[in-house]
């Protein structure tokens, strides 16, 4: 391996992934919200909003996977630490577009009281409950696009508060 390790704080020095240890952190209150976009056909959005996908309730079903995807986040991702999620709030908006698509935001929030962050658990949230709707809708729309995962917003910690730039549109 080259290059600098220092800053990486899952790589130790020898270069080893390793799982960072926070049991010297301070417990605070954190939060993070991250968003997914899905790009669809119209005929697709149509389906959904007026419940008639085969499969059932197409956002009942992703909001509940996106909130276990938070919880399941440990499990999924090797050095990620389990967090008691004090709260996991998956929320869906109809995005205008320019150029005939349709446009689902999955919009995550996640908090937790810890030594450690929630960002991996808001994207994991938002990734979940957008590979769902992915699910429940392929046999209508095979084309559909997951689009802009990220993280938004972060409060908490040691490092401090992070916001993106573009987190409000």
């Amino acid at each position: 391996m080259t290059g600098d390790n220092s800053t990486l704080s899952h790589v130790n020095a020898a270069g080893e992934a390793n799982m960072v240890d926070v049991s010297t952190k301070e417990v605070t209150e954190r939060t993070a919200r991250a968003r997914a976009v899905l790009r669809m056909a119209e005929a697709t959005a149509r389906a959904i909003q007026t419940d008639t996908v085969s499969k059932g309730e197409v956002l009942a079903v992703a909001r509940v996977a996106g909130i276990q995807g938070a919880k399941r986040c440990a499990d999924l991702i090797p050095l990620c630490h389990p967090l008691p999620l004090s709260k996991v709030q998956v929320d869906f908006t109809w995005l205008a577009s320019s150029d005939g698509a349709a446009l689902l935001a999955v919009d995550t929030l996640c908090k937790v009281s810890a030594q450690t962050g929630v960002e991996m658990e808001a994207l994991t949230a938002a990734s979940i409950a957008a590979l769902t709707v992915y699910d429940m809708c392929k046999a209508i729309d095979r084309g559909m696009r997951i689009e802009q995962l990220g993280l938004l917003e972060k409060r908490g910690g040691k490092s401090g508060d992070w916001l993106r730039e573009d987190a409000n549109s």
